[in-house]
């Protein structure tokens, strides 16, 4: 089994809440799994790094937990987040205003890098 987990999300955003779960679930599953995971944030999903932005919008309509909350299991369990500088410009997202649960900044050379490695297994949101 695979032991390195990457992670694009692409389609996913604040736009979209009921999309936004399921990618930090299953990173802290497999992180909870002891695989090493790494979350990139392409297009608009960089706005769901900016403080406070997370934390108000939900994936579910009973509200019993915030996306925010979904990411900060995540990143308890290990996982690490990546924001594309170029998707920060696009949208509007200082470096100084993300959640400190971002790991930096990482763009498509190192997520291609990732999936081209036999060692990593990809999803894509």
């Amino acid at each position: 089994m695979a032991e390195k987990l990457v992670i694009m999300l692409l389609t996913i955003g604040p736009d979209r809440p009921n999309l936004c779960g399921t990618p930090f679930f299953q990173a802290a599953t497999a992180a909870a799994m002891d695989v090493e995971v790494e979350i990139y944030f392409a297009s608009s999903a960089v706005k769901l790094l900016k403080k406070g932005v997370a934390n108000q919008i939900y994936p579910s309509d009973n509200r019993a937990k915030s996306v925010y909350e979904f990411m900060c299991d995540a990143a308890e369990l290990g996982a690490k987040f990546y924001a594309c500088g170029g998707a920060l410009a696009a949208n509007g997202v200082e470096e100084a205003e993300m959640i400190p649960e971002c790991t930096g900044m990482a763009g498509a050379a190192a997520y291609i890098n990732r999936v081209m490695d036999n060692d990593w297994r990809s999803i894509t949101y």
